[in-house]
């Protein structure tokens, strides 16, 4: 019905001057005392023609209208499929077409020339950045000093920082590399307990693994980097206690700790890019990314994620696989 008064919202002009042509008739008629039934007849005979007329350009109309409905899904890739014109106007709007999407396929073609030149740049910077850093390590090693386990800190954010950099270019390309195999779950938390450990110890926060003698279809890589941003988290807000680290109906990974918690109006918040929340304001280093990120690349491997929180009594993360195999 949307379609049919778009049509005739169309044609209203031509409506409106054929009910002009049959009331200048009907006058006509009238005052040269002409049978009025001339001109009804007439007026039918007219109506029925246009009617004809009408439903054939309806029917052109509304074809015309679900083909350009179709191509809307695809008029980035081309616009060959668009129907022909019909008239100057039409010919003037697909030239104007032509002229906007050729403008858009130069700047996207420029916008992923100049993105892969940033991934390559800030690649070839990450390889480079790692080998003063392990220098840095070394030199740590050969002279240890008091201030030695606070480098070591700091050595570790930094890594911490070069591998957001890179999360984060890749997630925006098109070539993430993911790889979804079948990976055994255990093995993958302790790989990134044992990445955390340092931090675990200087903190003297104690680490708790459940069972977790599964099998999960995922990315190791990349699960792994969610996991561990979710440790750093989980360190960083936890002074006293313990990590809890678990598996739930086989299928779900759960990280709980005993930290200063979440505040509830942040809770829907905490995975928005650059939101920061009550404990950011706290802690004026928190850049907003590392959940993001984890949200992001979780979405990516078709997991899911969710967070409980209580005010000083800590926070509880789920990490849904959908899929896991037990052993």
């Amino acid at each position: 019905m949307g379609i049919l008064l778009a049509y005739l919202k169309s044609k209203r002009k031509l409506l409106i001057m054929l009910f002009i042509f049959v009331i200048i008739f009907a006058a006509v008629f009238s005052l040269y005392d002409l049978p009025i039934e001339a001109v009804g007849y007439a007026s039918l005979l007219c109506f029925v023609i246009m009617l004809i007329f009408g439903i054939y350009d309806y029917i052109i109309f509304l074809k015309k209208h679900l083909r350009l409905s179709e191509l809307q899904a695809d008029i980035a890739i081309s616009i060959d499929q668009l129907p022909a014109d019909v008239n100057q106007i039409e010919q003037d709007y697909m030239a104007l077409v032509q002229a906007l999407f050729n403008d858009k396929q130069q700047y996207m073609a420029k916008s992923d020339r100049e993105k892969a030149e940033m991934l390559d740049y800030y690649t070839l910077w990450v390889h480079q950045i790692k080998t003063p850093i392990a220098a840095m390590r070394l030199i740590l090693q050969s002279e240890e000093t008091r201030q030695y386990h606070e480098l070591q800190d700091q050595l570790f954010k930094i890594e911490q920082y070069v591998e957001m950099v890179m999360a984060y270019l890749r997630l925006g390309s098109n070539s993430t590399d993911f790889l979804l195999k079948e990976y055994d779950m255990e093995e993958m938390v302790k790989q990134s307990v044992r990445k955390y450990a340092p931090m675990f110890i200087r903190k003297k926060i104690s680490v708790r693994l459940g069972r977790l003698k599964c099998k999960v279809l995922t990315d190791e890589k990349w699960l792994c980097f969610a996991i561990e941003q979710i440790l750093s988290n989980a360190i960083k807000y936890t002074n006293e206690g313990y990590i809890l680290i678990d598996s739930e109906n086989e299928t779900t990974l759960v990280i709980s700790d005993t930290g200063i918690g979440i505040a509830p109006e942040d809770l829907p918040r905490i995975c928005e890019k650059g939101f920061t929340g009550y404990n950011g304001r706290i802690d004026k280093r928190a850049s907003g990314i590392g959940l993001y990120l984890t949200k992001q690349i979780l979405t990516k491997l078709g997991h899911r994620i969710s967070f409980e929180s209580e005010i000083g009594k800590g926070t509880t993360v789920r990490i849904e696989m959908g899929t896991s195999i037990k052993v």
